[in-house]
């Protein structure tokens, strides 16, 4: 069984740490440690060389995924910057309020970034009826939806993932996410039959710099993408 591997990162370290790690496709994040938002034009720029397809996030701020007028103009022009990035694709997700998929913000994005490959992101998670919502994902022209199954960790998602994965019967990718590491994600994938996983590969990191910490240029516990980690990512797929 083959089993895709995608690495999340927000860093230049963490883009370069994936690559060397195996990792076969790259979420290219800003803000790691809020779900990720939308990467720098630069950092877009320099992912564009990497060897492995790289998709943008396209996510404005923290916090929830419905967003207004202005922020839908802001999420335009940075799809319009992954593409003059040269990035294979872009990460995507809106709401409503009552957390049903923004069906029309979601039309829109889908059509500003015609040609490129699309992931639905974990926007999927808050939705009150997954049948709809899949149906909703195929039908705007989406490749992949990453979900954890609806819970917090895809471990505990392992029911719906699992049905998720034979309803779309092969017109849309399952990627499982969130929680996922060498440790469990044999048991994830067979418990479920996805067809790609989503990790971060990070370990943590003490910032020890006092005075960097005290400014507030610096958090206390920080997390980084890791080469090693990657590879055992690689080695517990391999292994299926």
């Amino acid at each position: 069984m083959s089993v895709l591997l995608e690495v999340c990162v927000d860093s230049a370290e963490g883009l370069e740490a994936a690559v060397t790690g195996g990792a076969q496709r790259i979420e290219l994040c800003s803000a790691l440690d809020v779900g990720g938002l939308t990467p720098s034009r630069g950092l877009m720029a320099l992912a564009a060389k990497a060897p492995v397809p790289v998709y943008a996030m396209i996510r404005p701020r923290a916090g929830d995924f419905i967003f207004d007028a202005a922020s839908r103009d802001v999420m335009l022009a940075d799809i319009d910057a992954a593409r003059e990035s040269g990035l294979a694709g872009v990460v995507l997700g809106a709401s409503l309020g009552d957390g049903r998929l923004d069906v029309g913000l979601l039309a829109l994005l889908a059509e500003q970034s015609h040609g490129m490959g699309r992931t639905l992101h974990r926007a999927f998670d808050l939705v009150p009826d997954t049948d709809e919502a899949l149906e909703q994902a195929i039908g705007l022209g989406f490749e992949r939806i990453l979900t954890s199954g609806l819970a917090v960790k895809a471990q505990d998602g392992m029911g719906v993932l699992r049905r998720l994965a034979g309803q779309s019967a092969g017109r849309i990718t399952i990627m499982a996410g969130s929680g996922i590491t060498p440790v469990n994600v044999a048991h994830i994938v067979a418990g479920t039959s996805v067809a790609e996983v989503h990790t971060s590969c990070r370990l943590p990191v003490t910032f020890v710099d006092e005075a960097l910490v005290g400014f507030g240029f610096a958090a206390r516990q920080q997390y980084r993408t890791s080469s090693v980690v990657v590879g055992e990512m690689r080695e517990a797929l391999a292994a299926l």
